[in-house]
């Protein structure tokens, strides 16, 4: 009930909307995709020790169904309206591979990221072109059983890459289970294959140490992504919580009339906290964070799945797919791994240089994900803030 209650909150206003009404409380006219729906897990929880759950999130009908549908729901957010959102039009991923680690196998990954790209008109992304490959942890060819929710996640974070840096390869790297040990083998993977520049990781689970996991993510010169997840504040997730990593919250964002043309505001599920065991980013020093260890997030990315959430083609079963419109912390993370292949900065600790260029990021400064004894940890203000970090991408010069 709990993680219900959570997720319903973290609608936050767009719940409103989907109920059909307006934060005023005037009738509007529900979407034909929104309406009557709500978010749901897409991965199902673990309470296992050291063992991560996907951080993407669906919308789904009141028997928790995602209906079929022939066409991507008009209320998703489009290749073209992320681009707009986050000024990337114009820059060039320049042959850069961004690396997606997700677990268990997905056996029409191509296929249906084929289906996504041809709607949106972005080129092919093939694995006989060359801009996509899928290997198993160990880097070879035997591929894991197929999972439902973690192929979810796959299409979302396929898709978000695509979305972000269209013209950006793509290699995806598939555990053979949850398992944080198994997760970070195939990270260390990724770090491996030719090309890559950023890794993304749309998962998490409890805090852990650095010194026995941060093996697995400490790989300066490649932007390791880290989704912070999707219960909004509840203190640290590993790996968002390593200090080898880019630890990314989540924001809802709409179109707007103001100057940027959109308009952001701290998603409510977005997770935040304070690490107790890893070191505190050096960077983030003079920032406030309240935080003595590790302060997550740094930067976030659109997640609310009602506002800002992707049109996404994903599968519902081993052979079958269609569209839905997902959200997610997972859904920021490998937005901000394709930006940190757009910027082409592959040197030292990648989540050192927004600290160092906060003025170049779009800073969120409204809206909660929670109640906390420190401000700043759940609450947005100007600068630095738990669930939004210092902002989202405005172009490419924070990363």
């Amino acid at each position: 009930m709990l993680r219900q209650r959570i997720l319903v909150s973290a609608l936050g206003a767009g719940a409103l909307a989907v109920a059909g009404l307006t934060a005023q409380g005037a009738v509007a006219a529900p979407t034909s995709y929104t309406a009557g729906k709500h978010a749901a897990k897409v991965c199902s929880a673990t309470t296992a020790r050291h063992t991560a759950s996907c951080n993407a999130i669906k919308l789904v009908d009141a028997n928790g169904v995602a209906p079929a549908a022939t066409a991507p729901p008009a209320t998703g957010l489009t290749p073209t309206g992320l681009r707009d959102a986050y000024k990337l039009n114009g820059l060039s991923a320049g042959g850069r591979t961004v690396a997606i680690v997700d677990a268990y196998g997905y056996p029409n990954l191509e296929r249906d990221l084929g289906v996504y790209r041809s709607q949106f008109g972005l080129s092919a992304c093939t694995t006989a072109n060359g801009c996509l490959r899928i290997i198993d942890q160990n880097g070879g060819t035997a591929l894991p059983r197929f999972n439902a929710g973690w192929a979810g996640e796959q299409a979302l974070d396929v898709d978000a890459v695509s979305a972000a840096a269209p013209d950006a390869k793509i290699v995806v790297v598939q555990a053979k289970s949850a398992s944080f040990a198994d997760l970070g083998t195939a990270v260390v993977t990724a770090s491996q294959q030719p090309g890559v520049v950023a890794i993304s990781n749309s998962y998490g689970g409890g805090d852990a140490s650095d010194a026995t996991y941060g093996h697995y993510y400490n790989h300066p010169g490649i932007a390791v992504t880290a989704s912070t997840g999707d219960d909004g504040y509840q203190g640290g997730s590993y790996p968002a919580s390593s200090s080898y990593t880019t630890a990314v919250g989540g924001t809802s964002l709409v179109a707007s009339s103001n100057s940027r043309g959109w308009s952001e505001t701290v998603w409510a599920g977005a997770g935040s906290g304070c690490s107790t065991y890893n070191t505190a980013l050096s960077g983030a020093a003079s920032f406030g964070t309240g935080c003595a260890k590790r302060a997550m997030a740094d930067v976030s990315a659109a997640a609310d799945p009602a506002k800002g959430g992707m049109a996404i083609y994903y599968p519902t079963s081993k052979t079958a797919s269609t569209w839905a419109q997902f959200g997610g912390t997972s859904e920021a993370a490998p937005i901000i791994a394709a930006v940190y292949a757009l910027s082409g900065n592959t040197s030292g600790y990648a989540n050192a240089v927004p600290y160092a260029h906060p003025g170049s990021l779009f800073d969120v400064t409204s809206g909660s994900n929670g109640s906390c004894p420190t401000t700043q940890w759940s609450n947005a203000r100007a600068g630095w803030d738990g669930p939004t970090g210092l902002g989202t991408p405005n172009g490419a010069g924070a990363f």
